[in-house]
């Protein structure tokens, strides 16, 4: 057998070097996975054509000429109105089923605080759908237009509302120290109240189980689910 010379066998070395190389694979990092929830996060604004249905009340002294939740000031002889979810600056139309009258407003407030209610109009739109009478009528409520920019939904559940600030913080201390969030919003009026709303949720399901546990767990049967503004 011939043994290779010096050269013969950088040139093979050099062939198996080669092959080598061809047959390495390029190291990919692996892509980076989200946990997954089962939910999906609620969309800025519900799409136009959402609908539902409930109870409409009014509202207008003494909170006529005060800011609303949105910043300006409430006039009740607008067409507006107060709905404890919707983004500011939603388009609705309230359709009174009881003789099928119907109004358009544009919501700027948070509202009606009573189990029940899905919507307060302004003075000129209950006038619109012969609400002013009766007060209170079962309505159907249609989103028929949606603000540009909303801001990013956040829901929360208010548990209660109190004219004395000390005994509003002795409440928000018990809602952090039971489900880690709480806050108290102001709500002018003559008195004004303290809001406590408890819980920081991304989606109107998550913090409406939430207010599933605070009704048995605090025994309030009027917590109910709005949504936190900036």
């Amino acid at each position: 057998m011939k043994s290779f010379s010096r050269r013969q066998c950088l040139l093979a070395c050099a062939a198996a070097l080669a092959g080598c190389a061809k047959k390495k694979k390029i190291a990919v990092a692996p892509p980076v996975l989200t946990p997954r929830t089962g939910r999906q996060p609620a969309p800025p604004a519900p799409p136009v054509g959402t609908a539902e249905r409930g109870q409409a009340s009014w509202y207008g002294h003494p909170y006529h000429g005060r800011p609303a939740a949105d910043g300006e000031i409430y006039d009740m002889e607008k067409l507006v109105a107060a709905h404890r979810t919707l983004p500011f600056q939603t388009m609705v139309r309230v359709r009174n089923l009881s003789n099928n009258k119907t109004v358009d407003v544009r919501i700027i407030d948070r509202g009606p605080f009573v189990q029940g209610r899905i919507i307060d109009l302004s003075h000129a739109a209950a006038k619109e759908i012969d609400l002013i009478g009766p007060g209170v009528a079962q309505v159907e409520v249609t989103v028929i237009g949606t603000p540009s920019a909303p801001e990013p939904p956040l829901f929360a559940v208010q548990i209660g509302a109190f004219r004395e600030k000390v005994n509003a913080d002795r409440q928000q201390q018990n809602m952090i120290a039971a489900y880690g969030s709480a806050r108290a919003v102001l709500r002018q009026g003559d008195p004004p109240l303290w809001r406590i709303l408890a819980g920081r949720e991304a989606t109107p399901e998550a913090a409406e189980a939430l207010a599933r546990r605070i009704r048995a767990d605090q025994h309030e049967p009027q917590a109910f689910v709005v949504r936190l503004d900036p």
